[in-house]
């Protein structure tokens, strides 16, 4: 195998520009990559400072990082997560925009409702913003369950024309609460998932004296793409196929129940990537709805179900974490398809819903975390570590053959050094392993390896030799967040989902180090190591050296904020107990008529106390077993009353304090 050649960097212009200090604000938001997947709503200020724009109007601005130090000063320590109202409202708005444009370059003759699935996020400051929001705007909600269908219900009291479209498994109880809630006023469409729930929809109804509107979901040949493909096609969870639909057509006929047939629904999955993907669902069910309304069935409109992706990585691209279209191609390439088959057939446009809650609500969150420490690799052996184990009568070969591939990293062939080194450290393990090396030396060995590493990784920085590009993952710093990655970023562990995510301050300086991020759970799963890049996914961060300071942090250490990006889809909901490490902190933050940030809503993170309910610990029993225990070491004497009355301290601080590091 041949190596492509690689270029020298001269270290000195390296330090040349670290001393004129080059690098600028505008760097580090190329570097990151913000204009990719920020769609206007993140960039770097001229501060160094990450800033959030609500509405995309660049003289409106929201300072992260002073948000981060305000928050902290109110005791309302990382991590926490940022809500932006204002990002929402205007995703929402835009959603709204783009259809109706799209409705009137066409001449389409039906109506849009974009629905709110409660599922993606079902925190009640979120679903209550959106539904003010989305009221003037024609939108409605989705719910999957008993208790989403009640929290739905009691979100739109007194908007009783807003959709609320009632999806998911049901029961008799469910379907009866369904029909009374149509006798209400309401308007709830239960859509059909299984046969025999259209039994119970017509038992409701004669026992009611009502005909309710409902809608029936159909299991499409259309295939999804991406992670949640199974969701659609003929293995797909959920809905009745062809075969099914007619059957019930006339089982309506036939119980007088055809009236109510309003809606015709589908799903293809979440975060379609491929708008080929969308276009073949969006044609099938057409086809389908022109069939069904030629049968006699009254429908007036049709569910596309959710789909709508977001470019995670700004790659724009037909990819897990991306997608290759844009909200206009999507709104358009819907309504043409939908048009075109209506018209050739002579058959009424319908009115179109959509169940978009991931592009809806994804960019309004913003995970804010705390670095509390790094571990990275010496770029220099320590000295007295190697005077001690060269202090040896006689030093082991390995040993001696790794200093002398130090003394030679200056020379002209750094990758000769390094593969001795490397080839000194195996030697030196396997002694070690038969006992013929005592720990020093073993100890030299790996500390020159990794400096020789270092070494290489300074002088050949992206122009590494392909047999050594492996070199930058296994040499990447280690940086502890105050974090949990099963709380907070679930989807990065579960389906290796990413997350946009860089510093909120010092973009004005040149990060220098380059490393991959761990939470503080005990679990080894517990980090991140995949981050967006310009070609796809890379296995480093760019980070900055992180020095002790005069501001509070923790360890005494100046903080270093980092924060993750387009995080309010499904994170809050997913997050799970992982080492009982609970719900975050959680602000709303607006823009105030004085142009300055402001705090709206504060929602406080899980204590202490919480969690350990939420797991059937009862901790005042708790507190009176640990308070007897105390009392015995006191008399005891294995502690003094001043350590006893410390302890007592302790424990009932925690009992009410965050369940992450303060």
């Amino acid at each position: 195998m041949t190596t492509k050649p690689a270029v020298r960097i001269d270290p000195s212009r390296s330090a040349l520009k670290d001393q004129l200090n080059l690098w600028s604000p505008h760097d580090s938001a190329k570097l990151y990559r913000v204009e990719e997947w920020g769609a206007g709503y993140f960039g770097v200020t001229p501060r160094g400072t990450l800033g959030v724009y609500p509405d995309t109007d660049p003289t409106k601005c929201i300072d992260l990082y002073d948000v981060a130090l305000g928050l902290a000063a109110r005791d309302l320590t990382p991590p926490v997560i940022v809500r932006f109202p204002g990002i929402l409202q205007h995703r929402m708005g835009n959603i709204r925009r783009v259809f109706d444009k799209a409705i009137a370059e066409l001449g389409y003759r039906g109506k849009y409702h974009c629905l709110y699935p409660i599922k993606v996020n079902q925190e009640r400051h979120v679903c209550e913003a959106i539904r003010t929001f989305g009221y003037d705007l024609g939108f409605g909600l989705e719910v999957g369950s008993k208790p989403e269908l009640l929290a739905g219900l009691a979100l739109t009291q007194g908007m009783n024309g807003m959709p609320l479209v009632c999806n998911g498994f049901k029961d008799a109880e469910y379907l009866e609460l369904v029909t009374l809630a149509a006798k209400m006023g309401r308007n709830i469409i239960p859509v059909v998932e299984q046969a025999h729930e259209l039994n119970l929809i017509s038992r409701s109804a004669r026992a009611h004296n009502v005909v309710p509107r409902f809608g029936i979901r159909a299991k499409l040949a259309a295939a999804g793409v991406g992670r949640w493909a199974g969701s659609s096609g003929y293995r797909g969870k959920f809905g009745l196929t062809v075969g099914e639909i007619l059957h019930s057509v006339d089982h309506l006929r036939a119980n007088d129940m055809i009236s109510g047939f309003h809606l015709l629904h589908c799903h293809m999955g979440s975060q379609v990537f491929d708008i080929r993907a969308v276009k073949a669902m969006v044609s099938e069910l057409a086809h389908l709805y022109v069939a069904l309304r030629r049968a006699g069935a009254p429908i007036e409109a049709i569910d596309i179900g959710g789909g709508l992706g977001v470019d995670y990585d700004g790659t724009q691209s037909a990819t897990g974490s991306s997608i290759n279209y844009t909200l206009e191609q999507y709104a358009a390439d819907v309504l043409y398809r939908v048009q075109s088959i209506c018209d050739e057939a002579g058959v009424p446009h319908p009115n179109v819903m959509s169940e978009s809650g991931r592009a809806l609500i994804a960019h309004s969150s913003v995970v804010v975390c705390e670095v509390i420490g790094s571990r990275v690799f010496p770029g220099r052996p320590d000295q007295k570590l190697l005077d001690a184990a060269l202090a040896q009568e006689q030093p082991p070969q390995p040993l001696l053959d790794a200093v002398d591939a130090y003394h030679q990293r200056n020379g002209d062939d750094l990758l000769g050094a390094y593969a001795d080194a490397e080839h000194a450290l195996a030697e030196a393990t396997t002694l070690f392993s038969l006992g013929y090396m005592d720990l020093n030396a073993r100890a030299a060995c790996e500390e020159i390896y990794w400096a020789m590493g270092k070494a290489v990784l300074d002088a050949y920085g992206d122009e590494l030799p392909e047999d050594l590009s492996s070199l930058p993952d296994q040499l990447a710093d280690l940086y502890f967040l105050n974090l949990s990655i099963f709380q907070s970023l679930l989807d990065s562990w579960g389906i290796e989902q990413l997350f946009p995510v860089m510093p909120i301050h010092r973009l004005g300086e040149e990060p220098t180090r380059r490393g991959i991020l761990a939470d503080i759970t005990c679990d080894s799963d517990g980090k991140v190591d995949q981050f967006p890049g310009e070609w796809g996914a890379k296995t480093t961060l760019e980070l900055h050296e992180s020095e002790p300071g005069s501001e509070p942090g923790v360890g005494g250490e100046k903080p270093y904020y980092l924060a993750f990006f387009l995080t309010g889809a499904y994170q809050e909901t997913l997050g799970d107990l992982h080492n009982l490490l609970g719900d975050t902190h959680a602000v709303h933050v607006t823009v105030g008529p004085d142009g300055r940030w402001r705090i709206d809503t504060v929602v406080e993170g899980d204590t202490v106390r919480e969690v350990l309910s939420y797991v059937q610990f009862d901790p005042d029993e708790m507190r009176v077993q640990l308070r007897h225990d105390l009392e015995s070491a006191l008399q005891a004497e294995r502690l003094t009353l001043a350590e006893g009355a410390s302890f007592r301290r302790f424990l009932d601080d925690s009992l009410q304090g965050y369940t992450y590091l303060e």
